[in-house]
């Protein structure tokens, strides 16, 4: 199996699968740094919650940003409602003490679209926090809805060399991972595809519709898309392949 995630969140992932027996080579097609100016617009508008109706965090990346720059005190003397999206979000943000308001069932930007409340009368403020370059379908979709929205970049993923030795490993492997669109450019920028993987494994359907925009083939999506869904459905894959 390789693995593509970013070093310093690799970890459940690569623990999971040498846990069920799997050899793993560990290859990062992606790093998370700071947003370009430094984090500087982000702790800016924290600092003015109180003109905000909800805060929307997407990702765990984005929870560590938010948390080291506000405090669930300050959320709630705002009275600013959280939203967040993905169990891994929610604990992220709840292990920090905050407590999201809204986590969705569907683990995409979609699924936060469906469940989210109409603005107040008079309208309503949002601030949603992303990565740069993240998918415009969250912000365009609330805005349809009728708020007013304000992006603010949290954090950058960027794209480190790619190791020549873990990259032939990596097109070896029976299955590479992918669990975000940035691994899986990250992966076709590094590494190439001649050959092509001999198996794709994608957490959910947007890594997915990443993957094969790239011309890859996608052998596995999970469901539900999490670390742990994203385990599974390649158990299931090997065992369904075995037989």
């Amino acid at each position: 199996m390789a693995v593509t995630r970013a070093t310093d969140q690799a970890s459940s992932l690569v623990e999971a699968l040498r846990g069920l027996g799997a050899e793993v080579v560990v290859m990062p097609t992606i790093a998370v740094v700071d947003a370009a100016d430094g984090d500087a617009a982000l702790r800016a508008s924290l600092a003015g919650l109180d003109r905000y109706d909800w805060l929307v965090v997407t990702s765990t990346n984005g929870a560590d940003r938010v948390a080291s720059a506000v405090t669930p005190q300050a959320l709630v003397a705002a009275e600013t409602h959280l939203a967040v999206i993905g169990p891994g979000t929610a604990e992220a943000m709840a292990t920090r003490g905050f407590a999201p308001d809204l986590v969705p069932d569907r683990f995409v930007a979609e699924g936060l679209l469906e469940v989210f409340p109409a603005p107040p009368p008079g309208g309503g403020r949002v601030l949603l926090a992303q990565a740069a370059g993240a998918r415009p379908v969250l912000g365009e979709g609330l805005e349809a809805a009728g708020w007013l929205v304000d992006r603010v970049e949290a954090y950058r993923t960027v794209h480190p060399p790619v190791d020549p030795v873990q990259a032939r490993a990596a097109v070896a492997a029976d299955i590479v991972t992918f669990t975000s669109a940035s691994t899986v450019s990250g992966y076709v920028a590094g590494v190439g595809l001649d050959p092509p993987p001999r198996a794709v494994a994608c957490i959910g359907p947007v890594t997915a519709a990443a993957a094969r925009s790239q011309g890859l083939d996608v052998d596995v999506v999970a469901d539900p898309h999490t670390i742990a869904g994203l385990v599974e459905a390649i158990v299931a894959h090997c065992a369904a392949t075995e037989t």
